[in-house]
Order: C-alpha cells, then structure tokens, then sequence
C-alpha cells in the first residue's frame, strides 16, 4: 500500500514538472539576458559609465 503512495506521488511530480516547463503563448515573459557593454562585453548593471570607460547607452 505504501508503495502504491509513493509511487502516485512521484507519478503526480513528473506530471507537475512537465505543465511547470510549459510555455504558453499568453503568459508571463522569461528575465531577460543581461544588457552588456557593446565597448568591452561586460554584463552592464545599472545606468553609470561602464567600468571601462565607455558611455552609458541612450
């Protein structure tokens, strides 16, 4: 009986993940990649001058 409990369980987990990898049309956006320096490449965070000295982007 106990098996037959765990083994619904996992069941009702791998179907849970599947819906969770679902993308649907209308729903939410993914995080956008990060906006890098198009001087040097480096991942931009913020609005300041990049470390490098180029300036920030309009």
């Amino acid at each position: 009986m106990l098996l037959k409990i765990v083994a619904a369980f996992l069941v009702l987990m791998a179907v849970l993940a599947m819906f969770g990898r679902l993308r649907l049309p209308g729903g939410p956006p993914r995080i956008a990649a990060p906006k890098k320096c198009p001087a040097c490449g480096r991942p931009r965070i913020g609005r300041g001058p990049c470390p490098c000295g180029a300036p920030p982007p309009a």
